[in-house]
């Protein structure tokens, strides 16, 4: 073995997966950058389609269709799949080869995935997905404004993401990372001027969502170049006359909210005020502990 393939083989391997889609662009300027580091061998493995807002959901009884896909410096396939399942098949060792990653990136999403969201995201699944079996992982969010943002702020953001991602898999390396959480990255929405890294907790923000009856079909342009975006979808997309007794309904945001006054050190405060924040997050829920008291007290009573 040469030198060039002896140092290919001891490289850090990352396996990249997101809930946008292989080809949203997000995902594409994260693995370029990964690319050109040529510190890492890159694995991708990310849903062949948009999975948005799927959250932990696997698919249990159909076979996983996987297909190659050509990326640049990266062994990649699309897979028919949640952004769970790609990450469970992606650190399984029977897509690459024998090949486990030592880190999992699941990402850049467009749209942040701060307090409540997190329960939503397909992204963040992705990472949790990982952390489960006991990969390290980071979810990557980029926090986008209609009108504001741009693509290229998806390429900042991939490049501000890369001093995180260097230093996480030097503390992998050095047996040193901790295995109790994994993390949840958002980058704010001037991703170049940002305030630096700041650590966080998971507040309660969220998109207040309601419905609304529509003679309209599902957009005809994939949701990973307007999700979170605000944009009016009905202009592309296919008017129908429902069956008979049939009602079309879509969701709407009616406002963004969390409960109470959050303190400086919440995620999505933080990211606001311009930090690009890093929220480790475990896998349990739990509830707050006074409440703890109330449902013995009923319960002893049945």
């Amino acid at each position: 073995m040469d030198s060039t393939a002896a140092a290919a083989a001891q490289a850090p391997v990352l396996l990249v997966t997101n809930d946008d889609g292989i080809d949203a662009p997000g995902l594409r300027f994260l693995v370029d950058q990964l690319v050109a580091a040529r510190r890492y061998r890159v694995l991708v493995c990310a849903p062949d389609t948009d999975k948005s807002g799927v959250s932990h959901c696997i698919t249990w009884r159909p076979a996983l269709r996987c297909k190659r896909v050509d990326i640049s410096g990266a062994t990649a396939f699309g897979v028919s799949g949640t952004p769970a399942d790609c990450a469970s098949l992606g650190i399984s060792g029977k897509l690459f080869d024998g090949v486990v990653p030592d880190l999992v990136l699941s990402g850049i999403n467009i749209g942040n995935n701060c307090g409540y969201h997190v329960i939503y995201s397909g992204t963040v699944a992705g990472a949790r997905e990982a952390f489960l079996y006991g990969i390290p992982a980071i979810a990557m969010s980029y926090d986008w404004v209609a009108g504001q943002s741009s693509v290229n702020e998806l390429k900042v953001s991939a490049e501000v993401c890369m001093p995180l991602i260097n230093t996480i898999v030097t503390e992998i390396k050095n047996g040193t990372y901790p295995k109790g959480s994994f993390l949840n990255v958002d980058v704010p929405t001037d991703a170049a001027h940002h305030k630096g890294y700041k650590i966080t907790k998971q507040g309660t923000y969220m998109a207040r969502i309601s419905w609304e009856q529509t003679v309209y079909k599902k957009p005809a342009v994939e949701s990973y170049q307007t999700a979170n975006m605000d944009v009016d979808g009905e202009k592309d997309s296919e008017l129908v006359t429902p069956a008979e007794n049939d009602l079309l309904f879509k969701r709407v945001i009616v406002g963004r909210s969390s409960d109470g006054v959050e303190g400086e050190d919440m995620d999505h405060n933080s990211l606001a005020d311009g930090y690009i924040t890093v929220t480790p997050l475990g896998a349990l829920s739990r509830t707050e502990p006074d409440a703890i008291p109330y449902f013995k007290a009923c319960v002893s009573r049945l």
